[in-house]
This record gives structure tokens, sequence and C-alpha cells, in this order.
């Protein structure tokens, strides 16, 4: 009974998992080798009562998942502000440059599409609609 509970709680925690890459340089090396695009998330997971519900609601979904794994390359910046939650130093300094150059105004949630070299394709915060049509607002980047 114990093995199975782990099971499923293992199972529950990675199975619909995101491949979000750990560094935003790793996500520019990943986009350009396999020709995709980035989603950028700037996002603050402990604070951020829009961002928590985009990340339930969409980033978390099977739909983000199937779709980010195809056609994207994926890099969550995040700003958690309580103790607990805090990046390592290296991590958050390297989100604050990010954030320097893609999000000067500090706006939550942010979702950016880049192309392969780092240009912007199209922006968007949240909106309160589906996984799979937030994909498509995504999607719809591209054809501009």
């Amino acid at each position: 009974m114990k093995k199975t509970v782990l099971f499923l709680l293992f199972f529950t925690a990675f199975g619909y998992s995101q491949n979000w890459k750990p560094s935003f340089e790793e996500a520019q090396n990943q986009a350009l080798a396999e020709n995709k695009n980035i989603v950028l998330v700037f996002s603050g997971s402990d604070w951020c009562a829009p961002c928590i519900k985009l990340d339930k609601t969409v980033w978390q979904s099977a739909e983000f998942k199937k779709e980010s794994e195809t056609n994207w390359v994926i890099y969550k910046a995040d700003f958690p502000k309580k103790k607990v939650n805090q990046l390592n130093p290296i991590l958050t300094e390297a989100n604050k440059k990010l954030a320097g150059l893609y999000n000067p105004s500090g706006n939550f949630p942010l979702v950016l599409l880049l192309d392969k070299s780092g240009a912007v394709l199209g922006i968007e915060g949240y909106k309160n609609i589906s996984a799979t049509e937030y994909i498509q607002l995504i999607h719809s980047f591209e054809k501009k």
C-alpha cells in the first residue's frame, strides 16, 4: 500500500512537470540547436495571484506540456519573495539581468515569445482563458 501511495505521489508531482530549462543560457542554446522559439515567462511564483493562476491553468496542463515539448524551448524567470522559496544568488542575478532586458517595467506575469536569437515575436500577460486558447495565442505571435 505504501509503495502505491508513493508511486502516485511521485507520478502526480512529476508526471506533468514541464521541461523548463534551468537557465536562460541553456534555453538559448537549445533553441539555436533545435531551431525553435523560446517561451520566456516572468513569474512571481509565491506572491503574484495571476502568475499562480496562469501556472495552474496553462503551464501545468497536459496540453501545454505536449505543445512545448514539440514546438518551443521554455524558461521561467521566477522572482519569489518568501525566504523559503528564494533561488540561488547566481540564478536570481541572471533573472534580474534578463528582466532588465525583456521586462524593464516589472510586469507580472509577462509571457514573451522569442525567436532563437532572442528577438521578441510577441508579448502577453495574464488572460483568463483555457490552456488551449493560451497556446493558440502564443502560436499567433509566430505568424506575425
